[in-house]
């Protein structure tokens, strides 16, 4: 009788178990354990998470989760820290990849380090037909005036050196290079001045440094990649992106065949990373794209044109209303005239895309801002931004908000200038430099990114950068211009669900809540948390894109 018991006693117990486990929805993939910050409209924190499809099946406790789902593969976050997929809402993607085929002199700290990588690079790639690089800023050297050509002249006779500054505003052009690109001993306009740009003299002699516009005569004869080229440039870029968290990012600035050869890379599954592309704004790119009609997939969203107003502080082409404080002889200057900026707004305004325009000088600024205005008529929901907005007069802040337009910048620009921007701008201007919380202030968001290569790819950095206002030694110890700080909640919700907005896609992504696109990050501190100093040692543990991982650090 016992047996019997025991017998009944064991089969109910394996039914009850049976149904217990049967009951259970089905997911693909499980996240539990974990300190989870979902970014939705209340900032809720959770503790586990199922996908399924590749999107978010149900996020909640642990208890819930694990009560109500099972998988096969599920991941113990072992308490560490999940956010959801970070954003990079300005970058230069493809410009990413192509930078780090060629000469990395980012960091370089004399004309003459640049020269030694510039021989030691030649040296190992003897098949380079031209000796191209990137990354240097002559005002972190003690010499702080542009470089001349002459030393490049003597070292490569016969090869083409082309070698672009840190903003990708000016570039150093030798002999060989001007030659190619048709740049004479003699400027082609008094001054050295041509359309929206500068080709540098020095009595009477080119120096090699090309400003803004001027860059085009050089660059445009150097030899674009081969299909084959393009996709390990892109496969370069996407390696470093998913190492540091990125999932989504926004290249500022794409032809459409680059575009077309990320479409067939994203189908053929070979590129992973979901891509916001602007559409570089020639006058046959806009009329392409604008007949052709917005073009959105699970990967890929083109839906902008990518607007240049002006060039970069730290090369004298940014837009100012009045003299640089450093050369009284200069204001910047536009790199297309007003009315063909106009053009190209109409155009735009006319069709579903949005208008993003870098603008970095306070009259670059002003001039984009009323051009918008006349455009957007008041509150809208055409989310056109102002990528930058360096520079902005205290008289034009409002315009963000009475035409809700969005301002993209990238924190890391002010702790990479502010050692010298004061001296460009003196010390009443740069008060409205960089003013992310006046900016915050006008829309309750920004979008934030960091204009890699411009600057580094870790997002991180940025975060660092937006809430501290310290670069990566951590100084100045109490900040640069701290009023302009914004808080934690506020740079990871511009990291993530704010970007996402800003394109349009705050539906799909940007935050970790049911029915989203389960684009996730693992990593080693709680960045809301984690002592400001410590910040910038943050290690990424993990990234998942529509729920696939994507990077593990092992």
């Amino acid at each position: 009788m016992k047996k019997t018991y025991y017998f009944l006693t064991f089969i109910c117990f394996s039914l009850f178990i049976f149904w217990a486990c049967s009951s259970k929805k089905q997911a693909d993939l499980i996240v539990f354990n974990a300190n989870i910050y979902t970014v939705d409209s209340s900032f809720q924190k959770a503790q586990a998470f199922a996908v399924k499809d590749g999107k978010f099946l149900a996020v909640g406790s642990l208890e819930e989760i694990t009560k109500n789902y099972q998988s096969a593969n599920q991941v113990d976050a072992k308490n560490q820290f999940v956010y959801p997929g970070f954003y990079d809402a300005h970058c230069h993607f493809f410009g990413l990849g192509k930078a780090m085929q060629g000469v990395n002199l980012v960091g370089t700290k004399s004309f003459e380090e640049i020269v030694n990588k510039l021989v030691d690079f030649s040296q190992k790639n003897p098949d380079k037909k031209w000796l191209l690089g990137g990354g240097w800023d002559q005002n972190d050297w003690e010499n702080k005036a542009f470089p001349n050509r002459d030393t490049l002249d003597k070292l490569f006779p016969t090869t083409p050196v082309y070698i672009v500054r840190i903003d990708g505003h000016a570039a150093l052009a030798n002999a060989t290079a001007l030659r190619l690109g048709k740049v004479g001993e003699k400027p082609l306009m008094e001054g050295g001045q041509v359309e929206g740009g500068v080709i540098e003299t020095q009595n009477g002699k080119v120096t090699g440094i090309l400003i803004d516009n001027a860059m085009r005569l050089v660059s445009s004869v150097i030899p674009e990649p081969t299909e084959a080229e393009i996709k390990q440039i892109l496969l370069t870029a996407q390696k470093v992106c998913v190492e540091n968290g990125l999932t989504t990012v926004n290249d500022a600035g794409l032809s459409p065949k680059i575009i077309e050869i990320i479409d067939k890379m994203q189908q053929n599954k070979e590129l992973k990373i979901r891509m916001y592309a602007m559409v570089s704004a020639t006058r046959e790119y806009v009329d392409y794209y604008t007949k052709k009609g917005i073009y959105k997939t699970d990967k890929l969203n083109v839906r902008s044109f990518k607007i240049y107003a002006d060039g970069a502080l730290g090369s004298r082409g940014a837009c100012l209303i009045k003299p640089y404080s450093d050369d009284a002889k200069t204001t910047g200057f536009l790199l297309s005239q007003p009315a063909e900026l106009q053009a190209n707004f109409q155009l735009i305004a006319n069709s579903d895309f949005q208008a993003n325009t870098h603008a970095i000088g306070d009259s670059a600024n002003r001039i984009i801002l009323d051009m918008y205005a006349k455009m957007l008529k008041g509150k809208n929901d055409r989310r056109w931004k102002i990528e930058h907005a360096q520079v902005v007069d205290s008289i034009d802040l409002a315009k963000f908000s009475t035409y809700n337009i969005i301002p993209s910048v990238q924190p890391t620009h002010c702790t990479s200038d502010m050692y010298w921007a004061g001296r460009r701008l003196g010390a009443l201007r740069v008060r409205f430099a960089y003013a992310y919380k006046q900016l915050l202030a006008q829309n309750k968001m920004l979008a934030l990114g960091s204009d890699f290569p411009v600057e580094a790819v870790n997002p991180i950095f940025g975060f660092h950068a937006a809430v501290a206002r310290q670069d990566a030694k951590n100084e100045p110890e109490k900040g640069f211009q701290m009023e302009n700080a914004i808080s934690r909640e506020e740079a990871l919700r511009g990291m993530t669900i704010w970007s996402a907005y800003s394109n349009f896609e705050e539906k799909e992504r940007g935050s970790i809540e049911a029915g989203k696109q389960a684009d996730f990050i693992i990593l080693d501190q709680d960045l809301l948390t984690t002592e400001r100093k410590k910040l910038r040692d943050t290690k990424f543990i993990a990234t998942y894109i529509g729920g696939e991982k994507v990077y593990e650090n092992k």
